[in-house]
């Protein structure tokens, strides 16, 4: 997982109360604190490590037994497509299973007719080694045929926690920079500080899909760049 510094402040919010001033409305049990606010933002760039998939198996048959047979057949091929590209049990996971008629309904308003049973097993799928999502998507597309349907293919970070780190470093060392400049301007000293708030923001990502129609061009998977974002919010008091 690669990593790039990029810092930004979101906002900066700065709060002083001195006694005696009548510049900060504080709460009675505060009256006689002095303290300085500071509001920061810090955010890195992170390449995403894995990719999940949407996959789902879908079939007619003549009986709701034939249809769900012929899923499962097609299941299995799509389990071993998915353990011949190392990827492991534990990352794929079966969201429903569903059996249910189907009927065409003519159009002079007749009664519907029943054409058949549609059984369907829909996957999700993680791919850690982001670099082989695409062939992982080429794999359980032969193995499936005209019976699988992928809707979606989303890069993701599976372990933001070094990025969350550098961002929350930076938002830190941003706020302290302004906290410091501010108390020399104003001829104060930095105390302790008595209250610290975090909040990270959601690491967002988009949504590819890719046709279950194999060809002779080798599925491509471009992860991008996320932004993972750590807002900070530190009360120092002041003396």
């Amino acid at each position: 997982m690669r990593l790039k510094p990029f810092r930004t402040i979101a906002g900066l919010v700065i709060a002083i109360s001195l006694i005696g001033g009548a510049a900060l409305a504080v709460p009675a049990s505060a009256a006689d604190t002095r303290y300085i606010t500071i509001s920061a933002t810090g955010t890195t760039t992170v390449v995403p490590d894995a990719v999940r998939i949407n996959a789902t198996v879908s079939v007619v048959g003549s009986s709701s037994k034939s249809a769900l047979a012929t899923a499962s057949t097609t299941s299995s091929a799509v389990r071993a497509a998915l353990l011949a590209n190392q990827v492991g049990v534990k990352d794929i996971a079966t969201q429903s299973i569903t059996v249910y008629p189907e009927y065409s309904y003519p159009q002079d308003g007749t009664k519907p007719v029943l054409t058949g049973y549609r059984a369907s097993q829909s996957f999700d799928i993680t791919v850690r080694a982001a670099s082989t999502a695409g062939a992982v998507v080429d794999a359980i597309v032969e193995a499936g045929g005209d019976n699988l349907q992928v809707s979606g293919v989303s890069p993701f970070v599976i372990d933001n926690e070094k990025a969350t780190q550098k961002a929350r470093a930076y938002a830190v060392g941003r706020a302290k920079a302004k906290a410091t400049s501010y108390a020399k301007l104003l001829g104060i000293k930095l105390g302790r500080v008595i209250y610290l708030d975090e909040s990270s923001t959601p690491t967002s990502f988009p949504i590819y899909s890719a046709a279950a129609k194999a060809d002779s061009t080798a599925t491509v998977v471009d992860l991008g760049e996320q932004k993972v974002t750590v807002s900070v919010t530190v009360r120092w008091a002041i003396g």
